[in-house]
């Protein structure tokens, strides 16, 4: 069954063009462990709540943008597998910090119920 990591980080909006550097390094890499797809977005309409929100749940600052990204896999096995590999890779240890406070994203793993 299909599998998918998703993220949400606040980045500064001055970094934009860090990110993407990043986010192509990365999308490739992940690719390479056997990734289908990789997907980066910037934060366009992403409207702060009251209660909840994506800006409240990153703590994005007012020189920040959202962005939300999301990593398809074939399986959860073949996630596991990738990721072992990936966090062993000398290329994630060679890479550096990212361009935003990992300490604010916010990751999970899902199991895809339904596509259209």
């Amino acid at each position: 069954m299909t599998y998918v990591d998703g993220f949400v980080a606040s980045v500064p909006t001055a970094r934009r063009a860090d990110f993407l550097q990043h986010a192509q390094a990365m999308g490739q890499l992940f690719k390479e462990y056997g990734a289908l797809s990789v997907v980066d977005c910037w934060g366009d309409d992403v409207p702060p709540g009251k209660l909840t929100s994506f800006v409240l749940a990153v703590q994005c600052k007012p020189d920040e943008t959202v962005v939300f990204s999301w990593i398809t896999w074939p399986s959860r096995e073949a996630r596991d597998a990738a990721w072992k590999g990936i966090m062993a890779d000398p290329r994630i240890q060679s890479a550096g910090e990212p361009p935003f406070d990992g300490k604010r994203m916010i990751f999970g793993g899902f199991e895809v119920l339904s596509a259209v």
